[in-house]
């Protein structure tokens, strides 16, 4: 990948992680249902803070046309694999999910799986260990993303069945 595609992909990677954030924000401000309100809330914050990397980024990459030596481009870990257990644990009663809650949930985990794969590709693209590194850590994260977000709408489609998936129970009577 030369330096005038890494740039373009830096700005795609931009618009991708404000767009998804705006759509995260929007769908956790709508939602009654405190699983997908927390869910949404994590995720929006992810992805705001992977934005605020790619701007640093953009802008020493524009500035020297190069990976930057000085710039600290780590991201905290994500902590979404938590919040739905944590969130359930917190609920004194299961809230049905509505069908817009469903539909936002299906069209985020199609986000992070594309930014699954766009993140990859970058990575892959790379020649050098850091670069690699980076686009590695935000490819593990939006991977993270999409399993808990498969693994919430498990739960909002069948609850009892995620509560039995999840609490590991035997149905055997052991």
């Amino acid at each position: 990948m030369d330096k005038k595609q890494r740039l373009n992909a830096l700005e795609v990677a931009l618009n991708n992680e404000m767009r998804e954030r705006e759509f995260y924000l929007k769908h956790a401000g709508r939602t009654s249902n405190p699983v997908g309100k927390a869910m949404f809330k994590e995720i929006a914050d992810d992805e705001l803070e992977h934005y605020e990397r790619l701007k640093q980024l953009h802008e020493k990459w524009e500035k020297t046309e190069k990976w930057p030596e000085t710039l600290p481009l780590s991201v905290k870990q994500t902590n979404i694999k938590n919040i739905l257990k944590s969130t359930v644990k917190k609920v004194d009663e299961m809230h049905e999910a509505d069908n817009d809650d469903l539909k936002a949930i299906e069209i985020a985990i199609e986000f992070e799986a594309k930014g699954t794969e766009f993140y990859q590709g970058l990575r892959d693209a790379c020649t050098d260990p850091r670069e690699k590194a980076f686009f590695g850590l935000l490819a593990g994260i939006e991977r993270e993303h999409y399993l808990s977000l498969k693994d919430a709408e498990e739960y909002l489609q069948d609850p009892e069945s995620w509560f039995t998936k999840s609490e590991r129970h035997g149905l055997d009577g052991a």
